[in-house]
């Protein structure tokens, strides 16, 4: 399909919209007959009501939380939670040429990084710059107390 039509925009919705038959996140894919300059644009629609919660059959998502959307789709325009991909950028092909997948679970190159996502040395590195850190502003305040007193 997308060598005949431009895939225009994803939308990525929660997960649990489609629950009890789909617990994961799921993606709306909106084409065009005519390819135009061939970018996709994306859409991450972060759910405004429960941003921790998973939606389920009797907490449905609601019309109104699509509202940031919709007011998007006007523009159109790249920010932190849209922007913009090659069409070919989300083609997989297998060692022979074929097409092997269509992969629209790409990263937000806008987005802060994902701590929960970096290596396990990485993090605890960090832990540890931020606690020498603590300790030695403990350190101070404790100094400016005793000068004080």
């Amino acid at each position: 399909m997308l060598k005949d039509f431009d895939l225009h925009t994803i939308v990525r919705l929660p997960n649990g919209v489609f629950a009890p038959y789909h617990e994961h996140p799921d993606q709306s894919a909106f084409l065009r007959p005519l390819p135009s300059d061939r970018r996709s644009l994306v859409l991450r629609a972060a759910a405004a009501r429960r941003s921790e919660e998973n939606y389920t059959k009797t907490q449905p998502i609601q019309f109104e939380e699509f509202a940031g959307c919709l007011e998007w789709w006007q523009a159109r325009e790249e920010n932190d939670r849209a922007w913009k991909i090659l069409a070919k950028d989300l083609l997989e092909y297998n060692p022979d040429g074929s097409l092997k997948a269509v992969n629209l679970d790409r990263k937000n190159p806008n987005a802060a990084t994902d701590f929960e996502h970096l290596p396990p040395e990485q993090l605890v590195d960090d832990i540890l710059k931020k606690e020498q850190r603590i300790t030695e502003i403990i350190g101070d305040i404790k100094r400016l107390l005793a000068a004080s007193a």
